[in-house]
């Protein structure tokens, strides 16, 4: 159902994020990955070995939270843990080939998705929501 007239910015800027979400989970389903553990894989595709508390850093969430999150990762397949050779009581959390692989799949898939809503709009307009946007963050 389209949207009617007069919904306010907020009420469509959250219909949208709501979309996106939906579209995202189901983009995430073939790789058994949830939308927690996609973005842990690319925080660690982006800044490679980082220690649990960078990715919690990275991710803004608590260290427990990062540790579940890359318990299940490993779990997949998709990182591994080593001790950090600069600190013995530190370990360090690297993507796996396979957690690569998968990474850049889902990177891909993304990107498909992100064109099929955005494609609908003419390029001027995917401009200037792109500045609107970056202005907002």
């Amino acid at each position: 159902m389209p949207p009617a007239e007069s919904e306010s910015l907020p009420e469509l800027f959250w219909a949208v994020a709501r979309r996106l979400r939906h579209q995202s989970r189901e983009t995430l389903a073939p790789f058994a990955i949830t939308p927690s553990q996609s973005r842990a894989l690319g925080v660690l595709m982006h800044h490679g070995s980082l220690r649990l508390n960078a990715v919690a850093e990275h991710l803004r969430i608590a260290p427990r939270s990062a540790t579940e999150v890359i318990d299940d990762l490993e779990a997949l397949g998709y990182a591994t843990r080593r001790p950090d050779p600069d600190d013995r009581r530190a370990t360090l959390v690297s993507p796996t080939e396979a957690g690569i692989a998968a990474g850049e799949a889902i990177r891909a898939a993304r990107l498909a998705e992100a064109d099929r809503l955005f494609g609908a709009l003419p390029q001027p307009d995917r401009e200037a929501l792109a500045r609107i946007l970056r202005t907002l963050l």
